[in-house]
């Protein structure tokens, strides 16, 4: 039984719920929201450690791999993301980070008119309350809420003290005027809880008539007729069922969904596609191209002192005895930290002029995205490329709708991406062996000679992975770049009736992490559609009164 609606947005990440609370802020406007994965009232959601329980598992997460990289001595990468409504925004570390401003001038430079930094800012203030920084950088009566950690660790101090040492400066809003330095992490959280983009967007506005949210409902193909997409079909408790969408259908599922559904749609490169037997509807070769991804390198140390960290021990057992009941409470505690309580943005060598490398300090033991375990308490630093130059694809396994994609970010696949990396992984090993650290670090997990540069390619390739920010795989551009998937108003080239809204419209990786900018690209997407949809109501309306007119006319004659 086929259903109506003006809207379909498939995807429930941090995009779709954007897009589903801002279009549905027109109470004639109907809007379906579909979503693969299930509800967000999940305690492991609300409470911000939760998320060292669902990043290393399968609980609201896709957690896919790569294919076998050549880049990392033939490890697959483990890839996890958010398969509940917020989307990765309800399962990471809730670090808010915008990028450079540069970042977003660039994707203007290549010809994607109004995303310059200058005409994304609005967007951003737009989506944000933010509880400490009031001024021309940031919003606030936003939706996404944004403050400090209410409970750091002490350790958080000396982290800030380490950079200083090796020439990073504090600096107290990496998101302001001036991104270089390092600060305390400032986080999506409200009220002691994470406050994702379902429960910024989503939640307020659920008992709206004109809103329809399905969860548990993977989209299987998106239905187009001639070059007009009009609706999706997609699986629920076994049953496939189609939604037809009067204006649009809008793609929101993530830069590896995204390119996944178009071409299991026939939109995509038929060399692709058509060996598995799927009719190529729209030849658009770009699809499934330009994945990029922030490839990440952790060191770790054991604590030889008793300090405020997190570890599986006794003393552990017994601190959060006290922590869970003071959270449930009061909302305030150790259950409120992100583990990544410390940021910081610098330059690889002397004449580079935008930050090119990211540290994010952890007040634990991280060893293969949590899923090593080890029964000590200590503290990691993430080292971050990013803007790294090697480029992957997201393709199709088979026709499969529920098989996961193929993954190949080809880490490292570019030359000039392993000598910014070992440059990083020194200053970090700097930062670290700072004596400010000293009486306190304790035996290292994965010790290597700082002076052997071949040994330090090696750990490299040995250990590095992503740091979850894969974007770009239906790249914004002008119809006369063909790698382009979408216009500059995020409408897939050739198609009408049908956009692409989230990361995978990023021509590049911008350099921080990615939901912040993610939400920023949906609440412009937001205007933009219903900007279209006024200018189409407009244009119906001087037709209707032209059409009069003539008629009058001739009754007249």
């Amino acid at each position: 039984m086929m259903k109506d609606y003006d809207y379909i947005v498939v995807g429930g990440g941090s995009a779709g719920c954007v897009l589903a609370a801002r279009l549905s802020e027109d109470p004639q406007v109907t809007v379906c929201l579909v979503e693969a994965g299930g509800t967000d009232n999940s305690m492991l959601i609300r409470a911000p450690i939760g998320s060292v329980a669902m990043l290393p598992t399968k609980l609201n997460n896709w957690a896919f791999e790569t294919v076998p990289q050549p880049g990392l001595n033939g490890r697959k990468g483990y890839q996890p993301r958010g398969k509940t409504l917020g989307g990765s925004s309800s399962i990471n570390a809730m670090m808010y980070a915008r990028g450079h401003q540069a970042d977003y001038d660039h994707w203007a430079s290549l010809g994607n008119e109004g995303w310059s930094y200058q005409e994304c800012l609005p967007y951003f203030k737009k989506a944000e309350n933010n509880e400490i920084h009031a001024d021309e950088y940031h919003g606030q009566g936003g939706p996404l809420n944004v403050t400090d950690l209410q409970c750091p660790s002490s350790l958080l101090a000396h982290y800030l003290e380490a950079c200083e040492s090796i020439g990073i400066p504090a600096n107290p809003d990496v998101n302001g005027e001036q991104q270089f330095g390092a600060m305390a992490t400032q986080v999506t959280q409200k009220n002691g809880e994470r406050c994702s983009a379902a429960r910024a967007y989503l939640t307020p506005n659920r008992d709206r008539g004109n809103l329809t949210v399905l969860t548990k409902a993977t989209t299987t193909r998106v239905v187009v007729e001639g070059k007009r997409a009009v609706g999706v079909e997609f699986s629920k408790g076994g049953q496939r069922q189609v939604i037809t969408a009067t204006q649009e259908v809008i793609i929101s599922a993530g830069a590896f969904g995204s390119p996944q559904l178009l071409q299991l749609s026939g939109i995509g490169h038929g060399k692709d596609i058509a060996p598995l037997g799927i009719d190529v509807i729209h030849e658009l070769p770009g699809v499934g191209e330009n994945l990029q991804d922030h490839i990440d390198l952790v060191h770790s140390f054991e604590c030889c002192s008793r300090y405020d960290t997190f570890g599986f021990s006794a003393r552990m057992l017994a601190t959060m005895s006290k922590a869970l009941p003071q959270w449930l409470l009061k909302r305030r505690g150790k259950v409120t930290s992100n583990f990544a309580e410390g940021i910081g943005f610098f330059y690889s060598e002397p004449n580079v002029t935008i930050p090119d490398l990211e540290f994010v300090f952890v007040v634990a033991i991280v060893d293969d995205h949590a899923r090593k375990i080890h029964l000590q308490h200590g503290f990691s630093c993430h080292l971050t490329l990013l803007r790294p130059k090697s480029r992957g694809t997201v393709k199709l396994e088979s026709a499969d709708p529920f098989a996961p994609p193929r993954i190949d970010p080809q880490f490292f696949s570019h030359p000039d991406d392993m000598p910014v990396m070992i440059a990083g992984w020194k200053k970090q090993k700097q930062m670290l062996m700072s004596k400010v650290f000293d009486g306190i670090r304790g035996a290292e997990l994965y010790p290597v000679d700082e002076c052997d540069n071949a040994a330090i390619e090696q750990d490299i390739r040995n250990r590095a992975d992503t740091q979850y920010h894969p974007v770009g795989t239906c790249k914004m551009g002008p119809s006369s770049d063909p790698m382009a998937v979408v216009d500059s108003e995020l409408r897939v080239h050739g198609l009408k009736g049908l956009r692409v809204v989230d990361a995978s419209i990023m021509p590049t990786l911008v350099g921080a992490n990615t939901n912040a900018p993610t939400i920023m690209i949906a609440e412009k997407a937001a205007d933009k559609i219903k900007a279209a949809r006024t200018e189409k109501c407009q244009r119906t309306k001087q037709a209707g009164t032209a059409d009069k007119s003539h008629s009058v006319a001739e009754l007249g004659e």
